[in-house]
Parts: C-alpha cells; sequence; structure tokens
C-alpha cells in the first residue's frame, strides 16, 4: 500500500511538473508572439508616419509651385522652386492618373533622389528625377527619369495603370513643364515590364537609323500595340519604376512629344 501510495505521489508531482513546464513553455511562446507583433507594429507605424511625412512635404510643394487651373492654364513657379531645391529642372503632370504632379530635379548621381525628397530631407519616397547623363532640357532622343512605386500609390506608383490598354485609349497624354515656361505634351507609345538592362534604357544613338530602330525594338516591348508615330527627329521620356514583383523588373512608360507651347496659354 505505501508503495502504491509513493508511485502516485511520484506521478502526481510528475504530471505537475509537466503541467507547469507547459504553463512556462506558453508563456514564453505568448511573450515572443506579443514582441514579434509589437516590433512589427512599430516598423509598420515607422514606414507610414515616413509615408505620410512625404505626403505632406510634397501636398505643400504643389501649394507653392502650381499656379493657375484648368481654365486659366496650368503653370509653375519655378522661382518659388528653386529656392527650396536649386537642382530642379521640370515639373511632370498627368490628368490622370491624377497623382502624378510633381517637381523633377537632376542629381550629380542616380543615387542622392533615391532616399530624399524634393526638401532634400531622408525619405522613402524619394523625388521624381532625370538621369544624370541626360541633358536638363529634354532635348535628348531619349530623356530617362525614375520614381519609386510606393506601397501608398504616390511618385510613379500609378504609371502600372498602363498595363490596361483601355486606360491608355483614355489616357495617352502627360506633360513636362520647363523654367522656360513652355509646356511640353507627350503621347504615350509604350508601356510595359522590361529588364533593368534593357536596351530600352539607351540615352545616346550615334546615327539616325539606330534611333529608328530603337523606336521600333521599344514599340514592340510594349504590352500592347499603340498607333504612335515617332520618327528620327521625335524627342521620347521614358517614365521608369518598379515592378515590386522581381529586383531585375522595371514598369516603363515611354512617350513622344508631339506638342510644345507657352504654359498656361
Amino acid at each position: 500500500m505505501e508503495k502504491r501510495r509513493r508511485q502516485k505521489r511520484y506521478h502526481r508531482g510528475r504530471r505537475k511538473q509537466k503541467r507547469a513546464s507547459a504553463g512556462i513553455f506558453s508563456t514564453i511562446i505568448l511573450i515572443i508572439a506579443l514582441g514579434v507583433f509589437a516590433v512589427s507594429g512599430y516598423q509598420l507605424y515607422q514606414i507610414y508616419s515616413e509615408y505620410d511625412k512625404g505626403e505632406k512635404e510634397y501636398t505643400k510643394i504643389q501649394e507653392i509651385a502650381m499656379q493657375g487651373d484648368e481654365k486659366e492654364g496650368f503653370t509653375v513657379d519655378f522661382d518659388s522652386l528653386k529656392e527650396i531645391n536649386e537642382d530642379v529642372i521640370a515639373w511632370i503632370r498627368f490628368e490622370e492618373p491624377a497623382e502624378i504632379n510633381y517637381p523633377v530635379v537632376q542629381g550629380e548621381d542616380n543615387d542622392k533622389y533615391l532616399t530624399k525628397t524634393f526638401e532634400v530631407n531622408t525619405n522613402k519616397l524619394g523625388t521624381i528625377f532625370v538621369d544624370k547623363d541626360n541633358s536638363d532640357d529634354f532635348t535628348d532622343r531619349n530623356t530617362i527619369m525614375y520614381g519609386h512605386n510606393m506601397k501608398n500609390k504616390t511618385m510613379f506608383a500609378q504609371l502600372l495603370k498602363y498595363k490596361d490598354k483601355e486606360f491608355w485609349e483614355e489616357n495617352p497624354y502627360f506633360f513636362i513643364y520647363t523654367p522656360d515656361g513652355m509646356e511640353h505634351m507627350y503621347k504615350i507609345y509604350s508601356a510595359g515590364v522590361v529588364k533593368d538592362t534593357s536596351e530600352s534604357y539607351t540615352m545616346s544613338f550615334a546615327t539616325d537609323e539606330e534611333f529608328e530602330q530603337y523606336i521600333k525594338d521599344t514599340k514592340e516591348a510594349s504590352a500592347y500595340e499603340m498607333d504612335v508615330e515617332l520618327d528620327k527627329d521625335s524627342k521620347i521620356i521614358s517614365l521608369s519604376t518598379c515592378t515590386n514583383v522581381r529586383d531585375d523588373e522595371r514598369f516603363l512608360v515611354q512617350g513622344v512629344r508631339v506638342r510644345t507651347k507657352k504654359a498656361g496659354k
């Protein structure tokens, strides 16, 4: 009898130890999970707080720079912009997607404005910028402009709407405003996914024939056919952003200049 009692006490003790160990283990798991949740929540807060700061900055820049309206004609106050950042060389605007309405800069390299806003604050939004090797007056045969594909749909994220041919058919144009007071209208002739090493990023051409072949190649690279005429005298702007699918892919929207006039007229 005494032996059985001892065995029962032993087994009860073992069960208590197991329950205590399970409880401790569960508590540790809960603490770890809460820690991961807290860290993730803080990281999300930092990301969206950064987005919010960037959006507010660009809203303020738009209020400073944009003049006129659809009736009066859209113009840009470049004098005020240059007081903020001397690297400004243009303003890009789409009627739709209307979110694309930003100042454009050109730095000494192609790294600075990946993480610096127009006011040169560190921020993931960066700034829309032209390739350092392009002319700053958009006279090159192909001017390349870069912008991030942000998760909050700012900067160049809305370019991906041009995956849809119907969207292009309704919104084929975008506008570039320059400090000389001119408005340049471009018609999109190609839109699609390309590799980051694609020949579509070529900026200079040795001959007219080489450029005409480039036009043919970039039309073929488009996700769908667009009936837009180009020739050896065409001026192209290539708008580049990430796909957020593969690191080596870009979504490229290319437009050809179809009209130049005094801004606001």
